[in-house]
């Protein structure tokens, strides 16, 4: 480890930008001298992006409070750090221990957006790992995946020897414990262990335990399992009380400033909105809630533990949680020698009330964000966006009025069913934010995303295809003549990534050969603007003779097989085809959190439980 270091610190991180991304031994890093098994928990982006996720952040805590396991953090090395590691020959590594990733037993990936698997495959060239799964011959390392992007791994399974699909923190010290055991009775060869992991830890899907039955237009008609004791389809894991404060109450400080530098909170896991283009809201059902008393606790900790002054209390609908004025008075009543700022990354406007707009207004006023996502109402029914215009604009006026001057507001196009009339909408609302007037003096601002329509899987638009190319730029056009306000900013996402998201997350095992011709050609971090090279991937697609419109703009039939079919979100494909058909009606369905059961069948007869498991 010196020696590694010592070549660091004197011949790589002088000449690199940004070298606190390298150098670990940041004030609370578990830094384990011995452990029976040792995972490095591996976030293919850069540090600033992996310090801030949440799921990182339980799981290294997690798994460094059980005594024999030890977790470490690596990251993707931004392209000057990889090119310097190149020449010089030195691996990949732990930020804890400097240890090399072939020298631990897991090697786990969070797929959390689908523009980093060439990340993937760069961190494990670095690391010494093969990339291709049948080419790796000891039992260890085992590469594992987890995250959204275990919903659809066929992009993946040639690199990817287990996807554990769902929630982490009971799977991976099963995973953990399964290996140890494993490497104590010395258990042999490598597709033994993988076997044996796919049969005894739910959740776990091994894709050389299964094969793909192909359709005459080469797509999968069936996705098969070759070995006994597996299951037809694996079923996602689901946590069923919520507990995740408990390893929230410490985790490194980082050494530079990272997206989101403050206490994170996770206050309610899932979503009862179900909006129908988004993943999140399907595959993380049921709602469970943390309780108001162990969120405080945590957040005290946790701010005396890190020295910030700012607490964000995420959910992916934070307002929905019926308590949260209680915990964000109770957190803001925290004893610390500066007043405790409260945050919120999500929260709809009817949800804005006098006591917690108070709330908010006193700590830091960074920019609060909201996400009408269409521009009309009629759009809003369809993709079950349960918000008016006139509450936004309310919503608005309220913050204007107490101080704030920034405003964050997200929009999609090319929905489905998209008309003209909807991008007007889209115009006319930002426009009409815009221009309100009075509160605070200086500038109102108002920061507008606009990112293109890709269909999920395991959603209700799961089957249509994703817009044009062309269709999409035409949009943007109109929307770019259309918002001409000075205190505007809009910030479209590219259209290309846009599409290569789409192919992948609709992707099967055909496309592992177009990830690892791009990667050689040099793709590296596609979701970063001046990173991503379309002509690259162009490329590879030609190469390997793939269509990438045959993926993104696809459009599937009626009981058609699909590639994700192999997972089992526990959402029937009954109840996501009929919220496809109330969409065409321009029916809402209502928030089963709140308004009870609405059959998804996740949970038994609206008990808000996790089918088979225990109350939450």
């Amino acid at each position: 480890m010196e020696s590694l270091k010592s070549i660091l610190e004197a011949e790589i991180l002088p000449l690199v930008a940004k070298p606190g991304r390298y150098i670990g031994g940041e004030y609370g890093a578990a830094a384990k001298a011995e452990a029976g098994v040792r995972a490095a928990l591996a976030f293919p982006d850069v540090y600033e992006i992996g310090m801030s996720h949440l799921g990182l952040r339980i799981l290294y805590s997690l798994v460094n409070a059980i005594p024999d396991f030890a977790a470490e953090r690596v990251f993707a090395p931004w392209p000057d750090m990889e090119r310097r590691m190149r020449e010089r020959g030195v691996p990949l590594y732990g930020l804890e221990t400097f240890r090399p990733l072939r020298d631990f037993d897991l090697v786990g990936f969070s797929l959390q957006h689908e523009l980093t698997y060439t990340n993937v495959l760069t961190m494990l060239d670095l690391g010494g790992i093969p990339l291709l799964a049948r080419e790796r011959r000891g039992a260890l390392p085992l590469v594992v995946a987890g995250g959204p992007g275990a919903f659809c791994p066929g992009p993946l399974e040639d690199f990817v020897d287990l996807f554990v699909v769902g929630d982490g923190e009971e799977a991976l010290p099963e995973l953990m414990g399964t290996v140890g055991e494993w490497k104590r009775a010395r258990g042999g060869a490598r597709e033994r262990l993988i076997a044996r992991l796919a049969r005894e830890v739910g959740g776990v899907y091994a894709p050389s335990l299964y094969r793909e039955r192909r359709a005459p237009d080469g797509s999968p008609a069936a996705i098969e399992p070759i070995a006994e004791g597996v299951p037809p389809r694996v079923r996602r894991r689901v946590v069923r009380v919520l507990r995740s404060s408990r390893w929230l109450r410490s985790f490194p400080v980082p050494h530079i400033a990272v997206v989101h530098d403050r206490v994170a909170l996770e206050i309610r896991r899932g979503c009862g909105q179900g909006c129908r283009f988004c993943q999140a809201s399907f595959i993380y059902r049921p709602v469970r809630d943390e309780s108001p008393g162990e969120i405080a606790a945590a957040a005290g900790e946790a701010l005396r533990a890190t020295g910030h002054e700012e607490v964000s209390l995420c959910a992916l609908s934070a307002g929905d949680v019926p308590w949260l004025e209680e915990a964000a008075a109770r957190v803001a009543g925290i004893k610390m020698p500066g007043p405790v700022s409260i945050s919120l990354p999500s929260l709809r406007p009817d949800r804005l009330t006098e006591s917690l707009a108070e709330r908010l207004s006193a700590g830091r006023r960074t920019g609060i964000t909201l996400a009408p996502e269409a521009g009309t109402e009629a759009m809003r029914r369809r993709i079950n966006k349960k918000i008016s215009f006139d509450e936004l604009l309310r919503f608005a006026a309220r913050l204007r009025e107490r101080g704030w001057r920034l405003i964050k507001l997200y929009f999609m196009i090319g929905l489905p069913g998209e008309t003209e009339e909807d991008l007007k909408g889209i115009a006319a609302c930002i426009g009409r934010v815009a221009a309100i007037r009075g509160g605070a003096k200086g500038k109102w601002q108002v920061n507008v995303t606009i990112s293109a329509f890709v269909p999920k899987p395991h959603t209700p638009f799961q089957r249509d295809g994703m817009e044009s190319p062309g269709a999409l730029a035409e949009k943007l056009g109109f929307l770019r003549r259309a918002v001409r306000q000075r205190n505007v900013a809009l910030k479209f996402h590219g259209i290309e990534p846009s599409v290569l998201e789409g192919v992948f997350a609709r992707g099967d095992r055909r496309l592992g050969a177009a990830i690892l011709a791009a990667w050689r050609r040099g793709a590296r971090f596609d979701g970063w603007r001046e990173l991503h090279d379309p002509a690259i991937w162009r490329e590879a697609f030609a190469e390997t003779g793939i269509d990438p419109a045959g993926y993104a703009g696809r459009r599937y039939a009626a009981g058609e097989f699909l590639p994700w079919d192999v997972i089992e979100t526990g959402v029937s494909a009954g109840f996501l085809a009929a919220e496809r058909e109330r969409a065409d009606r321009g029916e809402t369905t209502a928030d089963c959190a709140a308004d009870g059961c609405r059959g998804c069948g996740v949970c038994e007869g609206g008990s808000q439980r996790p089918t088979g498991g225990a109350a939450v």
